[in-house]
C-alpha cells in the first residue's frame, strides 16, 4: 500500500482491529515514519434483481433506502432503523446462495421488518409495493392492521382506529396536514372592531 503522505510503496501494519464493516489496519509508512489507517470490507457478491416484467437490473441499497425513507418520513423511529433494515436485507442477499432474486422476495422482506418497525411507515410502504388498486383493498389492509396493533402504544392504536373508523364513513382522518399543506389563515376575517381611543 502506497503512503499517502510520501508516495512511497513500503508501509508496515502495526496495528489491526476487527470492527462492524471489515477491519481496520493502523500502517506506518517505512520511508517518512507518518501513519495512517485503512479500512479493508469484504466485497459483497453482486445481486440481481429480478423486475415483475422479467428485466434484471443489480441490487440497489439506496433505491430500496430511499423508498423505506419515505415511507417512514416524520414518523417517530428510532436513529438508524431504516438503515438497520437494509443493512439487514443487504446481509442477507449477499450471504445467499442465490445470484438473482425476484423483487417481490425484496419487497416482502421490508415490508416484513417495517411492520413490526412501525404501522403506519409499513401501511405507506405496502401502498406503493402492492399497489392497491381500490380504497377497498386498502382499507382491508388497514382493517387487518388495526385488528393486532403491533408495535402500537396504546394511546397511538386508539388514534389509528379513530381515523379507521373515519375512512369507513367517508370522512376524512384526523392526521395533521403538513405545515406547508395548510393553507394560510386570514386574521383579518377574526379580529373584532374596537373603537379608537381618544
Amino acid at each position: 500500500m502506497k503512503c499517502p503522505f510520501c508516495g512511497h510503496a513500503s508501509t508496515k501494519v502495526i496495528d489491526s482491529r476487527a470492527v462492524e464493516a471489515g477491519i481496520r489496519r493502523r500502517r506506518r509508512c517505512e520511508s517518512c515514519g507518518e501513519r495512517f489507517s485503512t479500512q479493508e470490507q469484504m466485497q459483497r457478491a453482486i445481486v440481481m434483481v429480478v423486475k415483475k416484467d422479467g428485466r434484471r437490473e443489480e441490487f440497489s441499497r439506496e433505491k430500496l433506502l430511499s423508498g423505506l425513507r419515505i415511507a417512514a418520513r416524520k414518523r417517530p423511529l428510532p436513529t438508524g432503523a431504516v438503515e438497520a433494515i437494509v443493512e439487514d436485507i443487504e446481509q442477507r442477499l449477499s450471504g445467499s446462495s442465490r445470484p438473482e432474486v425476484p423483487s417481490r422476495v425484496i419487497g416482502e422482506m421490508a415490508i416484513t421488518r417495517l411492520k413490526r418497525l412501525d404501522p403506519i411507515a409499513y401501511i405507506r410502504f405496502a401502498s406503493v409495493y402492492h399497489q392497491f388498486v381500490s380504497l377497498d383493498e386498502m382499507l382491508e389492509e388497514l382493517n387487518r392492521i388495526a385488528r393486532s396493533p403491533i408495535g402500537l402504544d396504546p394511546e397511538q392504536a386508539r388514534l389509528f382506529e379513530d381515523d379507521l373508523d373515519a375512512i369507513a364513513r367517508g370522512e376524512a382522518p384526523s392526521v395533521p396536514l403538513d405545515e406547508d399543506e395548510l393553507e394560510p389563515i386570514s386574521l383579518d376575517a377574526h379580529r373584532v372592531a374596537t373603537p379608537a381611543i381618544r
